[in-house]
């Protein structure tokens, strides 16, 4: 691979085309996977995480998933940067629930960390679906609003919210289910 070419965004044709022969074995484009996707999928672990050294481990991890469950990625349900993220989220939160972690070290700037993957379309293609998400968001009750991003931003789990806004937890499911379906015809249209 070039490394003029690391700062450069893959397409998802690209990114699923790797996780295919990752699928195989291939270990120089889980190498060029790792390149392309790894600060991502960092910020991500780290937001829910708040520790630098335990959000390297995990990363570390996550990878480890992705080349062992590679194979599962199916294009037609995600794309392989969503399927990541969710790899990368899911054991982040279950980091937090097995370790009942405490508040983070010190807080970090993302606005300071440099994502040099993206191409200026992505960006402005990002900031229209940032835009439009929030648009849906506010279309949800006021509680409710708070609640999904309490739960898919900062990583709360169902028992914390449930205690946060006084509701039994069936109620909380219920809300987060009914909510995130307003969201996704909100956003599909």
């Amino acid at each position: 691979m070039n490394p003029s070419s690391l700062s450069i965004q893959p397409s998802r044709e690209s990114l699923a085309n790797l996780l295919n022969q990752v699928a195989q074995g291939d270990r120089q484009a889980f190498a060029e996977l790792y390149q392309a996707t790894h600060r991502k999928l960092f910020g991500i672990i780290y937001r829910i995480l708040k520790r630098q050294a335990l959000s390297e481990e995990i990363l570390q991890e996550v990878y480890l998933k992705i080349w062992e469950n590679a194979s599962s990625y199916k294009d037609q349900v995600s794309s392989p940067i969503t399927w990541m993220a969710t790899i990368a989220r899911n054991r982040s939160i279950d980091e937090v629930r097995k370790n009942q972690l405490p508040d983070s070290e010190a807080d970090v700037d993302f606005d300071l960390i440099v994502d040099d993957s993206m191409k200026p379309d992505d960006s402005l293609t990002q900031n229209q679906e940032l835009l439009k998400l929030e648009s849906c968001l506010s279309g949800l009750d006021s509680p409710r609003a708070e609640m999904i991003k309490a739960a898919y931003l900062d990583g709360s789990s169902r028992q914390e919210l449930a205690e946060r806004f006084n509701q039994p937890l069936g109620t909380i499911k219920t809300w987060l289910h009914r909510s995130i379906k307003q969201l996704q015809g909100c956003m599909n249209l």
